[in-house]
């Protein structure tokens, strides 16, 4: 059970209900939906990142996954782990971005989780990660990196504060 009761989303303009519906009902929707006037943003950056992303979904997935795990947050690699398998991810690159232990992994997909832990740990990448950065990625890709990472921080630390679960959800995937 969440810490924070889900609120009644028939209290919702229909266009925001709708909105959440047509993301499958997704627990995580439906308690930001405690910020009515946020949640269309969060909804289109969301989907934005998913959808609009340059990365490779296989990096994508990884760094989000990653992310998860740092926080805690088992609501989201829960959901992106099934996610990150449907894109290719296979069970080692998944192990590393529970553990951090890249040894063995192709150097792009070793290389965004130690990219995606300098974010989370430092907040940045210094000047020789952005060069070893732009090595393997274009501006374009670092950059959604830098963003995605950002954005599923803000997520995790959402769904840690408010003890959503996956408990009665039929998530669309």
């Amino acid at each position: 059970m969440s810490a924070v009761d889900y609120p009644d989303l028939d209290g919702l303009p229909p266009e925001l209900r709708e909105a959440i519906r047509q993301r499958g009902s997704l627990n995580v929707l439906r308690m930001v939906a405690h910020s009515p006037n946020l949640l269309p943003a969060f909804l289109h950056f969301g989907d934005d990142v998913l959808r609009r992303n340059s990365l490779p979904a296989d990096l994508r997935e990884l760094a989000i996954v990653r992310v998860g795990h740092r926080y805690g947050a088992g609501y989201e690699h829960h959901h992106h782990e099934r996610l990150a398998a449907r894109v290719g991810v296979d069970r080692a690159a998944l192990d590393a971005a529970r553990t951090g232990d890249t040894a063995g992994l192709p150097d792009d997909r070793a290389s965004v989780l130690r990219w995606t832990d300098a974010l989370l740990d430092h907040h940045r990448l210094d000047d020789r990660q952005v060069g070893e950065a732009l090595d393997l990625l274009s501006e374009n890709q670092l950059a959604d990196l830098v963003l995605t990472v950002g954005f599923y921080q803000l997520v995790c630390g959402f769904l840690s504060t408010f003890g959503v679960t996956t408990e009665g959800e039929t998530p669309p995937f």
